[in-house]
């Protein structure tokens, strides 16, 4: 037995397993040629970060195009900022919208799947078993520094490099002789293990990012830690580890690991693995005065997943705009094929930029609205009574008490060729119907901006309200508003009304709008005619009373 053996042995003395006893209990799957196996892999560190389910979207699509797998870890090595039940948050998350996985993690639930544990914490001697390992063929040693002296090291060599121009990025604990291994263990000092890199920061090689294409990066030379005090690891080490044993072979991960890549690779090199395929995608990002910056999960509610939800968006509309922002001729494919399963679109990674996206709330509510309006009235109905039973319970009760009714309100203007596309979330219901579906004398109608004398405002109401024939169609209701427009000194021929409009009180179109306003208290709505209908004589009369 070697010293770096005999090291290995001193600093782990309970690990008799090996990483070949690993990759023997966890064999490759059995997958056609070319299937993709991709995992999504939050930090239960609080709510689920819009950015995370980006990135579970791309992989869902990269599994799924290639017949492949997609599963879910949960990376809990960072106990201190664990915050409870956020890895539940995370997978009930991806569950709501959609973006499910086929094992792995499945928060309150379990886990599911022939490679578990899923939750890192749980792996903490599989994890020691590769470091052990490292150790013991020298590519690794114990760091029994403080974290005190750490930062007065890395302060001395920053100075150093600045006098000398050099990099020098190897801990002083990298020379110790077993003797001095012993004698700190006898101390009870404790220790963390570091990477003995080999690599010169001043040389680079080329290496190939699904996003990014080929790049030339510079070598690693740092000696990074690969297992912290407690004896659980760092994501580099977990990263290897969970990765090569559950079969990972497409890493999906944001543009901020990037700088980090060439450690991970050098640590794959040092135990002799195949590299992983890697996908840095861009930051989801925001314009903040002019300036383009990261979402901040202190700042932005677009950060948290969850505010979608309580806003009322469809999980479709908030899924296919993320695809937006990896895929920019999604946009084209869905206008061409709007009945289309969502994973028939012809997803590539390579087709990401590499450019940060800018969130941008007007295109999601433009998805929103499109989605909405190829709903059914009864799909409206149910959707927004589930939404409003978890955010807004009293427009829950009117949809409850007013089932038939709510339905008919919603099916105006949508079984057309073009259906009206107002509506681009469930919180927009309660204030843009709440001419149908409240009091009257709750709408503040301002009759004051349509320029006519309350008086005249109340004769043609009363005049349009006691002759609306609800037996009519659509063409007859239209030719009696004509009909009442003449009557009130209103021109119905625009051409003729634009050469003399001094003689008469106002066009067709005021003449709508006035009633319309009075009616209702807005200026866009859609079908009058349908309106009428579903309010009914004896509301319509209501209304016009009330003026």
């Amino acid at each position: 037995m070697n010293d770096n053996q005999k090291i290995a042995e001193l600093l782990f003395p309970n690990i008799t397993t090996t990483p070949e006893y690993y990759y023997k209990k966890y064999p490759k799957r059995y997958l056609k040629d070319g299937a993709e196996v991709t995992r999504i892999a939050p930090s239960p560190t609080g709510f689920y970060h819009i950015g995370g389910l980006y990135q579970a979207v791309i992989d869902k699509f990269v599994a799924a195009k290639s017949g492949g797998v997609f599963y879910m870890r949960l990376e809990d090595t960072d106990q201190k900022r664990e915050i409870a039940d956020a890895g539940n948050i995370a997978y009930e998350a991806l569950r709501y919208y959609g973006v499910t996985t086929q094992e792995g993690y499945m928060g309150s639930l379990g886990e599911s799947g022939e490679y578990g544990p899923y939750i890192q914490s749980h792996r903490a001697e599989i994890y020691q078993s590769f470091a052990k390992y490292l150790v013991s063929i020298g590519r690794a040693y114990p760091c029994f520094c403080t974290k005190a002296e750490d930062k007065a090291e890395i302060l001395e060599r920053r100075e150093k490099e600045l006098e000398e121009g050099t990099l020098i990025m190897h801990d002083k604990c990298r020379e110790l002789t077993l003797s001095e291994i012993e004698d700190n263990l006898k101390a009870g000092k404790p220790f963390a293990i570091r990477l003995k890199s080999m690599g010169d920061p001043d040389k680079t090689f080329t290496f190939r990012d699904e996003i990014k294409g080929e790049r030339e990066i510079r070598e690693n030379g740092k000696d990074i830690v690969i297992l912290k005090s407690d004896g659980i690891p760092p994501y580099c080490l977990a990263h290897l580890v969970d990765d090569t044993l559950m079969g990972t072979t497409t890493v999906v991960r944001g543009e901020e690991w990037y700088q980090s890549l060439a450690s991970h690779i050098e640590l794959f090199d040092a135990f002799g693995l195949p590299r992983l395929k890697y996908a840095h995608t861009p930051v989801i990002s925001k314009l903040d005065n002019g300036n383009k910056r990261k979402i901040s999960k202190r700042k932005d509610v677009e950060a948290d997943s969850r505010s979608f939800r309580i806003m009322g968006y469809p999980k479709e509309a908030v899924v296919e705009y993320l695809v937006t922002l990896a895929n920019s001729d999604f946009e084209d494919w869905r206008a061409a094929n709007p009945d289309a399963k969502l994973l028939d679109f012809p997803f590539s990674v390579s087709k990401i930029g590499s450019n940060n996206p800018i969130f941008d709330w007007a295109k999601l509510n433009d998805i929103s609205k499109n989605i909405i309006a190829r709903y059914s009235a009864e799909e409206i109905y149910n959707k927004s009574l589930a939404w409003a039973k978890e955010y807004n319970m009293d427009f829950a009760k009117k949809l409850e008490d007013n089932k038939e009714y709510a339905i008919s309100v919603f099916n105006i203007d949508r079984e057309i060729a073009k259906p009206r596309k107002d509506i681009a979330k469930w919180e927009d219901l309660p204030s843009y119907y709440d001419y149908m579906f409240n009091e009257y004398a709750t709408l503040n109608v301002d009759l004051a901006q349509l320029d006519m004398n309350v008086l005249d405002i109340r004769n043609i109401v009363e005049d349009y309200v006691n002759t609306f024939d609800f037996g009519a169609d659509k063409d007859q209701w239209f030719a009696r508003v004509k009909e009442l427009a003449v009557k009130h000194n209103f021109c119905i021929d625009n051409k003729l009304y634009k050469v003399d409009p001094t003689k008469y009180n106002g066009n067709l179109a005021k003449f709508c709008t006035i009633i319309r306003v009075a009616l209702t208290g807005k200026t866009n709505t859609p079908d009058l005619y349908s309106i009428c209908m579903s309010l009914g004589k004896r509301e319509l009369k209501n209304r016009a009373q009330a003026i």
